[in-house]
């Protein structure tokens, strides 16, 4: 089948691109400053972690970019158990020094409450700028037609009430809500694809796994992350 797609499959030699993106996002937000308190250090240690997670989805996922590389996604196939980073703990202690165990909290909370159903996974949505809004809508309407094709529901994170509302109007349903970090609201996302709709699916409980709590939820940053 040939598709035209609004995005561009990323390659190897597109991650340095797809880790600035993702670090002049998360860098002015409430969960980046809370992953990374010390905020001369923030870029380098954000930048050095995302790196780790989007070589690895290279290797066990996808990645795609708008064609101008204003805004990407980051993708993983979970339809079958993927294996953490190789030397992951060593990685991240050298990426993150003193911060390592805010990042192993992250991780945690959204690895507990992520589906055990095959899907794939938006990791990371990144598009910063002033243009934020109109790119984040594109690169992830894109994205997106690729995963369609692979005939899977896709589960995201997301993070802000306006972001949320974007993944609605592509086709997601809010699963709950639960608190990560301070002062920041993670929202799951699920979406069925269109071969689905319409048609029973065993697949009808909710993503979220565990009793939900609702926090104060922080303004748009146009990111979503693992």
């Amino acid at each position: 089948m040939n598709v035209s797609m609004p995005v561009v499959r990323a390659r190897w030699c597109d991650i340095t691109r797809i880790t600035d993106l993702v670090t002049e996002a998360l860098s002015p937000t409430a969960l980046g400053a809370w992953l990374v308190p010390d905020e001369r250090h923030r870029p380098t240690v954000l930048a050095a972690v995302a790196r780790i997670w989007i070589e690895h989805a290279l290797l066990f996922g996808d990645a795609f970019l708008l064609p101008d590389g204003s805004a990407a996604t980051v993708w993983f196939h979970r339809y079958r158990p993927i294996p953490p980073p190789v030397r992951y703990i060593d990685r991240l202690a050298d990426a993150c020094g003193v911060h390592q165990e805010r990042f192993l909290q992250f991780d945690q909370a959204l690895a507990a409450r992520r589906p055990n159903e095959p899907h794939n996974h938006l990791a990371l949505l990144a598009a910063p700028g002033s243009g934020g809004a109109g790119h984040a809508a594109a690169v992830l309407a894109g994205a997106q037609r690729w995963m369609d094709t692979l005939s899977l529901p896709t589960y995201a994170e997301v993070f802000a009430d306006a972001d949320r509302d974007l993944f609605q109007r592509h086709g997601y349903t809010h699963r709950g809500a639960f608190p990560v970090g301070t002062d920041t609201t993670t929202h799951a996302m699920w979406r069925l694809p269109p071969f689905w709709v319409g048609r029973s699916s065993r697949n009808t409980r909710s993503p979220v796994r565990r009793p939900l709590v609702l926090a104060h939820n922080n303004p748009s940053t146009r990111w979503a992350l693992r």
